[in-house]
């Protein structure tokens, strides 16, 4: 069905380019053979086959964020035996492959490789084999999926009318390895971008997104109050830090509640509180952390000078001191995933000729958090979910140590890439030669 899809994709964009002149039209024609030629050559199971039995071996020997060595290897032995050079290493682990002419327009497909902290509770043939370690945010289909539309797009690289960039970057998680793939040129000169992230909630054959924002910029904090510590039975002889923190978290959610425009979404949650470990002694010191997030850079700016405000004030209040620090060098603060509205609609075209218009869905915006926000900071950029769900499987949500994927959707995510790449060039060519 993959293959079918992105045959009717092609063939949607020659019409489109038949009223521009017969160069134009040729060129759509040429294209929609080699993609035939391609679509009889790979409707063989051998394709999704090879597909799968590369997603099971990265999910075995999931790796955390920075620490990709052995996936990163995996893939470029695969990107090796498809003859396609790629420039390595980049941001550690992470590297860049390129098919096509070498000349503009550049485009590129981005997919993640880093693992979770997560110890993985399905049981079948292919767990996870690390302790403690497991795919449980789907990078290892995103890995996939981009392999696949590698292996789509270098049966064609003499036809494509520019250059396509298949980013394999690491650490998405909480780690911003886009911006370090950025800040060491991993998409120098790459003029536009697309990315796919599996939704367990969706079911597979389906594909969603929004223009504008879609996913919210995440920061996070760590505190620490420090006190006077001592007997439970004298607390007039302490500086209780427990009250202050107490206090000062019921304070933060004023923030949100009674600082922000109730049509504007912002969240401040508190995730963790530390503090003694006696029933009947007040400790010297609490720690606490959490996150906060907003769709708008602003936003986020607002709520850390706000958080540090209301928490040092607290702890004066009550005779303490604070120190918050917001982590910026350790856990760079991810911006909001912004999609250019044209990419958006240049991939939602491409998706309604593919899966049709009901299978491609407006998902509402989420403050949820992405690196793939640095890539839409710098470039036009794109980003969809792509549904993993056949119906037989229990629903689970990303981050669980229950998620299953239905690998069904490894050709469809890997013919949308190629497509979307495809097309994009197509129609830039085009706009250049006029």
């Amino acid at each position: 069905m993959a293959w079918l899809c992105l045959l009717t994709i092609i063939s949607i964009s020659t019409l489109g380019y038949s009223s521009k002149g017969d160069t134009d039209n040729n060129s759509g024609l040429d294209l929609l053979l080699l993609t035939r030629d391609l679509l009889d050559s790979d409707k063989e199971p051998e394709f999704s086959d090879w597909l799968k039995s590369v997603r099971r071996r990265i999910h075995q020997y999931p790796e955390l964020a920075f620490e990709e060595h052995e996936t990163s290897q995996l893939i470029r032995s695969e990107l090796d035996s498809l003859g396609i050079d790629y420039t390595w290493p980049v941001a550690k682990t992470g590297f860049v492959a390129s098919i096509g002419s070498g000349v503009e327009p550049w485009f590129g497909l981005r997919a993640d490789m880093d693992a979770l902290p997560i110890q993985e509770m399905v049981e079948w043939e292919y767990k996870s084999k690390n302790n403690g370690k497991m795919h449980a945010c789907g990078h290892d289909v995103h890995v996939t999926m981009l392999l696949g539309a590698a292996k789509l797009l270098q049966r064609r690289r003499d036809e494509l009318k520019g250059t396509v960039k298949l980013v394999f970057q690491p650490g998405e998680e909480a780690h911003a390895g886009a911006f370090h793939m950025i800040k060491e040129g991993a998409v120098d000169n790459v003029q536009a971008i697309f990315g796919l992230h599996v939704a367990p909630q969706m079911p597979t054959g389906t594909v969603g997104s929004r223009p504008g924002p879609m996913l919210a910029g995440s920061a996070r904090f760590l505190v620490k109050i420090q006190g006077k510590g001592g007997h439970a039975a004298s607390p007039h002889r302490t500086r209780d830090p427990v009250l202050a923190a107490s206090l000062a978290i019921l304070a933060l959610q004023q923030i949100v509640s009674r600082e922000t425009d109730p049509l504007e979404s912002r969240v401040v949650s508190v995730g963790f509180v530390h503090a003694g470990q006696a029933f009947n002694v007040i400790p010297e010191t609490v720690s606490f952390g959490g996150s906060f997030r907003s769709m708008t850079t602003k936003g986020i700016s607002y709520l850390q000078q706000r958080i540090k405000q209301v928490i040092e004030t607290q702890a004066i209040v009550h005779q303490c001191t604070a120190t918050i620090d917001f982590m910026e060098e350790k856990l760079k603060h991810y911006p909001a995933t912004v999609n250019d509205e044209s990419m958006y609609e240049h991939a939602k075209k491409v998706g309604e000729s593919a899966f049709g218009k009901s299978n491609v869905l407006l998902i509402p915006m989420t403050m949820g958090a992405e690196d793939f926000s640095f890539y839409s900071e710098k470039m036009a950029a794109a980003f969809f979910m792509i549904g993993t769900n056949n119906g037989t499987q229990k629903q689970t949500l990303l981050h669980s140590p229950y998620l299953i994927i239905d690998e069904e959707v490894l050709p469809i995510g890997a013919a949308f890439h190629a497509a979307v790449a495809i097309s994009y060039l197509d129609n830039h060519a085009v706009l250049k030669a006029q």
